[in-house]
């Protein structure tokens, strides 16, 4: 089974809009992959929170199969984790720490954005 997370730091915009939320759906879509996990890291949380567009696409990468994960050490320290929270996108905010590490251990690719 191929599986692919995709960590997503820049707070630009385009480059979400262009590259990485084109990817993620078109992985599932094409089969490319048999799994695909967005995980928003630092900037990007705040980008969320602040960015009804950003929210948008998020949205759709859910509705098209693509699970979505937010870092909650990286939310707390900009004090965003509620906000993300309640933004109903079905956005697991938790530590992915761990969870990084074991999908690494279990050969999963990774893209950075």
């Amino acid at each position: 089974m191929d599986k692919v997370f995709m960590i997503l730091t820049s707070a630009d915009k385009e480059v979400h809009k262009e590259v990485s939320f084109m990817y993620a759906p078109n992985a599932l879509k094409h089969k490319w992959m048999d799994q695909v996990r967005v995980i928003l890291w630092g900037p990007t949380e705040r980008l969320a929170v602040e960015d009804p567009e950003f929210q948008a696409q998020i949205k759709k990468l859910v509705e098209q199969g693509v699970e979505v994960y937010a870092c909650k050490a990286c939310s707390d320290s900009y004090g965003v984790s509620e906000r993300l929270i309640s933004l109903d996108l079905d956005i697991k905010v938790k530590y992915v720490g761990t969870m990084v590490t074991e999908m690494l251990k279990e050969g999963w690719h990774q893209l950075s954005f």
